[in-house]
């Protein structure tokens, strides 16, 4: 059974200076037929259990703003007592909310296996293809260098890397296709 019964401002401000709600104050039938909804439909529906809250989250959510410390915040200049009542219980579930999902989350982190692989031989692995890298070039003659240099870095053509270096275009291409090879094998690529 749920009674319609408004809040005062006066109920709050006896609450905020110590003096006790009159008995049965502040509970989910004395808050009226919106007081439930606001408060359960963040904490009484859990949507990724489809269960309910058990009573005890429906009490305290319901009973936090009489506490003396939550009362002392009301402003009757601001707004009516139920209103307020109401505001602070939906806060207080939306909170609920929140922290349960937190804890769902923390959860599931915690249960996340690790990376399925040694880390630490991964970095040792691309280091040392980093440094095959920068040694293979060394292997290579001036000529293939340059020309392979000025067509993959420089961006030039064929045809620009001949003119460049003032030799013919089967020259450039000659040279670029050995030092590819000579790269490919110091590398130990697969053709």
């Amino acid at each position: 059974m749920i009674f319609t019964v408004s809040l005062s401002a006066m109920t709050l401000s006896s609450v905020a200076s110590g003096i006790p709600p009159l008995p049965g104050a502040g509970t989910a039938e004395h808050a009226g037929p919106n007081g439930l909804p606001v408060a359960g439909a963040a904490v009484l529906e859990d949507p990724s259990s489809g269960r309910g809250a058990p009573p005890s989250s429906r009490t305290s959510a319901n009973c936090s703003s009489w506490s003396p410390a939550a009362t002392s915040h009301y402003r009757p200049d601001k707004g009516d007592a139920t209103a307020w009542a109401l505001t602070m219980a939906h806060r207080r579930a939306i909170d609920r909310v929140r922290s349960a999902q937190a804890s769902r989350d923390r959860e599931q982190r915690a249960g996340a296996p690790g990376p399925d692989y040694d880390q630490v031989a991964e970095q040792a692995g691309t280091r040392l293809e980093h440094q095959e890298v920068h040694r293979c070039p060394r292997g290579l003659t001036d000529t293939q260098r340059e020309s392979i240099a000025l067509a993959y870095y420089g961006g030039y053509t064929y045809r620009e890397v001949a003119e460049l270096l003032g030799v013919g275009l089967a020259a450039v291409k000659t040279r670029m296709r050995d030092g590819l090879i000579r790269l490919r094998d110091c590398l130990g690529v697969q053709p």
